[in-house]
């Protein structure tokens, strides 16, 4: 099994898009369709499942389900590096956001919205 690092796989992406000469198809905004029907594929594993289908279906349709979550991190990578975001940066950022608006013990096992706290 690979062990990638980001950098590795948004080279790999870059070279892959760049060597089919598809640069020219990728503004942001269709980037980020593709990017979003991606993310609707991976909804399409889990709808009308619920309970136990749900369950044995994750189970025995991971490979399936990696496919399409690769699908949408290789359009999250694609368009951070094309955008020159940091992606890891960003998401970081945003991790210490989200720990400072769920505060641990006011959200600690409760599904609210942070101004809901």
């Amino acid at each position: 099994m690979s062990k990638e690092n980001i950098s590795d796989l948004t080279d790999r992406i870059i070279n892959f898009r760049d060597a089919r000469d598809w640069k020219q198809f990728h503004n942001p905004k269709d980037v980020a369709l593709s990017l979003s029907l991606e993310a609707a594929e991976v909804l399409e594993h889990f709808q009308w499942k619920n309970g136990k289908e749900l369950e044995e279906y994750a189970a025995t349709h991971k490979e399936d389900i990696g496919e399409e979550l690769a699908d949408v991190l290789y359009w999250v990578l694609l368009m951070s590096h094309d955008l020159d975001i940091d992606i890891v940066d960003a998401l970081s950022k945003k991790m210490d956001q989200n720990e400072e608006k769920y505060d641990l013990e006011k959200a600690k096992g409760n599904h609210k919205k942070y101004n809901e706290l």
